[in-house]
């Protein structure tokens, strides 16, 4: 039997659906994205930030990406063919993020088994890491040598993982799943603001790096123009390798041996044993429920399935009805459950193929109520008080996520990364991709807390293991079946960037659009202090500081979210989120 806010829901979902049906046949309003010059020369259609269509949906940072993956559709693959294609998309059009120098994960609904499950294709440390590695001779910690440079790169797990989804549930040949990347990346894209600015900011970060500067700026080391063409040669070189022999091209062949050249030429711990030793592992996935809906997202190595799970369990323990979004309690309410579940995540959250995690535990609706009744709409928790001061190390906003659906119901929410913007800067010659930095997600001091707050030893580096990560790609269902995905960027504010945006969902009954360009906020228990997005209401945030929240200032952004939905009747939505360079399509 149908609850109440399930009923509630499909009326809300089925009353948005003329509006956004009347924004186009198959793509919402326009919002340009870099390169639209590029895309028409290219005949591709025009996207959108909203895109409805009856088949399938694609949403991500980025239009040329989201547009492949709507082509895979067409040619009759599956959502998780389209999910593969845009990643390997991204990788030449985003390479902020975007790549096959990194790592992610993707949870997924097969339709025609009527089961969700995830793949864990996170970095993992070189067998030659230590606990140690990055302590000094004084003992204090080297905070740059997880962060930058060669030492800093884990073992990429994207190949390997996008080829395990696609052994396991594609459908299209793997060879048409890269082509587009590879087209890309010959012909060439045309640069609009967005990836300008991006690259010239990035400009000085690749000096000691002699390939990045030769990939990404102009002959003279100066950047790229808007409205000139990129051209990538090594990376459509690396693309057409794994194209024609997969993985193992990646793993064992020739790209692996440019790649552990350029790791012992420069001080790097990868070798051809690490990389042949790398494997991307399907997982159960994290299950919850909330108000009457399923959440399912991803487990350890990521943190965010469990957290988001913890959170919404404490959140059902209050009533938000007769409440605004933006309203002072809703607001601070939401700061306390992230203030416990982030204790939680720093105190017992690491890869589970090395530590245990009371994942049971910390999902379940009787642990959630002994958080909640720590929590008061009057009383402002003090974070010191609930748990000894905890190492979180640094985490950066520049992941990108990307969500899909298609015709017969599949769906991928899909969230990778290479840690910060281009990852470690670094590049092996003749390759054209960036490495990760991701070792600099472990707790690097062992037994030491420090800055922003994880140094427990679940997190500790350790030869072939996967550091803790925030992504928190996540599928929302109704009576068994995905109605939504969503995921983002942004560190350790990813999870809660998704909370918000389910809570404005389920609670609010917002429509997926306004949920997604809402205010957002962040408070991960230490430091205690939450940061807001800048149009968050200034009357909330004073009252906030009233009751004696301690707030950052209101500024900058929080998170890219795209999303899919998928209505009552069967349409399809895709919505891109407004604050980067998102495009959604349709058809």
């Amino acid at each position: 039997m149908e609850t109440v806010m399930k009923i509630r829901f499909k009326l809300f979902a089925t009353s948005l659906l003329p509006f956004v049906l009347l924004a186009a046949c198959s793509l919402g309003p326009q919002t340009a994205r870099d390169g639209v010059a590029a895309s028409a020369a290219q005949g591709l259609e025009s996207v959108g930030q909203i895109a409805v269509g009856s088949n399938g949906a694609v949403a991500s940072v980025d239009g040329f990406a989201t547009q492949v993956g709507i082509e895979v559709l067409k040619d009759g693959g599956n959502a998780m063919d389209a999910a593969i294609a845009v990643g390997f998309a991204l990788a030449v059009t985003h390479p902020a993020a975007g790549n096959i120098g990194g790592g992610g994960f993707m949870t997924i609904y097969v339709s025609d088994e009527d089961r969700y499950t995830t793949f864990d294709f996170r970095e993992k440390a070189p067998l030659a890491a230590t606990a140690d590695l990055y302590l000094l001779e004084d003992g204090t910690v080297d905070r740059r040598g997880g962060h930058v440079g060669w030492t800093a790169i884990g073992v990429p797990g994207t190949v390997a993982g996008f080829e395990k989804v696609h052994e396991e549930l594609g459908s299209l040949p793997w060879q048409r799943l890269v082509r587009p990347a590879i087209e890309l990346a010959h012909e060439g894209i045309v640069l609009g603001p967005y990836l300008a600015r991006s690259l010239a900011g990035t400009a000085r970060s690749f000096e000691p790096y002699p390939a990045s500067q030769k990939a990404f700026l102009r002959a003279d080391g100066t950047p790229y123009e808007v409205g000139q063409k990129l051209i990538q040669p090594d990376l459509a070189w690396s693309l057409e390798q794994i194209a024609d022999k997969g993985a193992a091209a990646f793993y064992e062949g020739e790209i692996a041996e440019r790649l552990v050249a350029a790791m012992a030429e420069n001080g790097g711990l990868i070798t051809l044993e690490d990389l042949a030793a790398y494997e991307a592992k399907e997982r159960q996935p994290i299950r919850g429920t909330y108000r009457g809906f399923d959440i399912i997202s991803m487990g350890p190595p990521s943190s965010g399935g469990v957290a988001l799970v913890e959170m919404l369990n404490i959140l059902e323990n209050f009533d938000f009805q007769g409440y605004e979004a933006n309203d002072t309690e809703v607001a601070h309410l939401m700061i306390e459950a992230m203030r416990q579940s982030y204790l939680d995540r720093a105190t017992y959250l690491g890869d589970i193929d090395f530590v245990e995690v009371p994942i049971a535990r910390l999902t379940s609706k009787d642990y959630a109520a002994e958080k909640a009744r720590l929590v008061s709409l009057g009383v402002v928790r003090n974070s010191e008080e609930l748990g000894e001061a905890i190492i979180t190390p640094p985490e950066s906003p520049e992941t990108t996520h990307y969500s899909v659906v298609d015709a017969a119901g599949n769906v991928v929410s899909t969230t990778y990364t290479i840690e910060q913007g281009y990852g470690s800067k670094a590049m092996a010659p003749g390759t054209g991709f960036l490495l990760n930095n991701e070792m600099g997600d472990f707790n690097t001091w062992p037994g030491v807390t420090q800055g922003s707050s994880i140094g427990t030893e679940p997190n500790l580096i350790a030869p072939g293991k996967r550091m803790l990560s925030s992504m928190t790609p996540t599928l929302v269902a109704s009576n068994g079946k995905p109605i939504m995905a969503i995921g983002s960027p942004g560190g350790k504010t990813i999870i809660n960037t998704v909370l918000r945006i389910v809570v404005n969902v389920i609670d609010f009954e917002m429509g997926l659009e306004d949920a997604i360009s809402a205010p957002r906020f962040h408070h991960q228990w230490l430091p205690d202090r939450t940061s807001f997005e800048r149009n968050f209401p200034q009357q909330s945030f004073d009252a906030l500081i009233e009751m004696g929240h301690v707030l950052s200032d209101r500024r900058g952004i929080q998170g890219d979210a795209h999303s899919v939905f998928i209505f009552p009747d069967g349409a399809r939505m895709g919505v891109a989120d407004p604050r980067r360079n998102g495009a959604a399509a349709a058809y």
